[in-house]
């Protein structure tokens, strides 16, 4: 056992990770059981089987059937859910401190003992199939998913994590266990918990529920993906142009050019203050919705600007949005916007862990990402020490607009 900053920090015989940060000035916990598993990880013949699993581990395990894993939270005023990304899947929930061992014992029973009943695999797959369908029918979401597919092609990283119809239907039992069985391995495994809670008491939880889950497993990044700088413009009967404009980020392990492209992000984008959202919707009026963000992997990453827009208006918002790229290419940030800049970022991320849910997040993360604990005084200090030079640099890698590909869904 090892604590740095006030987290703990157990590793299981079998590699399991348990991370337990305890405040004892709150009445609840949040508890994270995380896989680091993602669509990434599929086998070209697997699309979307990371997700289903996602779904499947709620449809009753030896003990609990469905309804009573729901009710064994939410009945108990808890809230329960779970996300998958492209590189990691987390099952989590908030409880009453009073309730961590049953938490505790909810997400790690599904997690360990999920039946997958052949039934509920096949009445699930179509569940999945609608979510697919109801993706595709809301443009504002769905060109994200198929910006990326377009940008990186047949990387891992491009693939959608939702699969596709076709790939979804054709899971059957077989093909879930031998999932489970290469994937969700102890190394891979890891508990994060804060709250109100006793760190050796979850870890004795832990060695009871996850000691048992056998352990070695293999990862190995992709290459970086070089992404294609393209234009792809789908017809749909819409009555805006819903379009993400982007280039190639960073990956999570780039270190100082991961805060300056934050920068350069939360600046172009990040808020109602930034240059986007002022030059194109409080300017021009020429949007309702409008901004930017990055996504950062282990292999690589994405900045993208999005929003939507009337057929009239698309070519305006472009131009406007080139020529924002161009000014920062050139001259980057004006010195109050930077440190303006700075200073949000900072505050953000201090605001965000007054919540224990945040800071479970962001624990866990750390770990699976980096293998410690990232102090926030390393990442506000990291966030302080970029320079303009650094935005100009990033900006003029990354922005050119040879390297810049759009993809839009509207009425073309």
């Amino acid at each position: 056992m090892s604590e740095i900053n006030g987290v703990h920090k157990f590793t299981l015989s079998n590699g399991v990770r348990v991370l337990v940060e305890p405040f004892t000035h709150v009445q609840s916990a949040a508890i994270g059981l995380w896989c680091k598993t993602g669509s990434r990880h599929e086998f070209d013949n697997e699309a979307g089987i990371t997700h289903l699993i996602e779904h499947l581990l709620f449809k009753g395990t030896e003990k609990r059937s469905a309804k009573e894993i729901a009710e064994s939270i939410e009945g108990r005023g808890g809230v329960l859910n779970a996300f998958t990304d492209k590189e990691s899947t987390c099952y989590y929930c908030r409880t009453l401190a009073d309730d961590t061992a049953n938490g505790i014992d909810v997400l790690t029973d599904m997690m360990t003992n999920s039946l997958f009943d052949p039934e509920e695999i096949e009445r699930e797959s179509d569940v999945v199939v609608e979510e697919i369908k109801r993706s595709e029918d809301e443009p504002g979401d769905h060109v994200h998913e198929l910006h990326l597919g377009h940008r990186w092609g047949d990387h891992a990283l491009g693939k959608p994590i939702i699969g596709t119809p076709e790939s979804v239907k054709s899971f059957d039992r077989d093909a879930i266990l031998a999932y489970m069985d290469r994937r969700y391995r102890g190394e891979n495994i890891l508990l994060s918990v804060t709250g109100n809670v006793d760190p050796e008491a979850i870890r004795a939880m832990a060695e009871s529920t996850l000691g048992s889950i056998a352990s070695g497993v293999s990862d190995t990044q992709p290459s970086r993906p070089a992404g294609t700088a393209k234009v792809v413009l789908e017809p749909k009967d819409t009555e805006q142009v819903h379009f993400c404009i982007g280039t190639d980020g960073v990956s999570i392990y780039d270190e100082d050019e991961f805060f300056t492209l934050g920068v350069l992000d939360s600046a172009l984008g990040g808020s109602m203050s930034s240059r986007i959202f002022q030059e194109v919707r409080e300017k021009r009026g020429l949007v309702y919705s409008v901004g930017s963000y990055t996504l950062s992997y282990g292999a690589g990453g994405a900045f993208t600007v999005y929003g939507g827009t009337s057929m009239e208006k698309w070519p305006t918002v472009q131009e406007v949005i080139r020529a924002e790229f161009d000014k920062v290419m050139a001259d980057g940030l004006e010195a109050e916007e930077l440190e303006r800049t700075k200073t949000s970022l900072c505050a953000h991320l201090i605001l965000a862990l007054e919540g224990m849910s945040s800071r479970m997040m962001r624990m866990a993360k750390s770990e699976l990402h980096h293998n410690r604990h990232i102090p926030i005084e390393e990442t506000r200090d990291r966030i302080r020490a970029v320079t303009n030079e650094r935005i100009v640099e990033m900006a003029r890698r990354l922005l050119d607009p040879a390297k810049v590909s759009t993809t839009a869904i509207g009425p073309f």
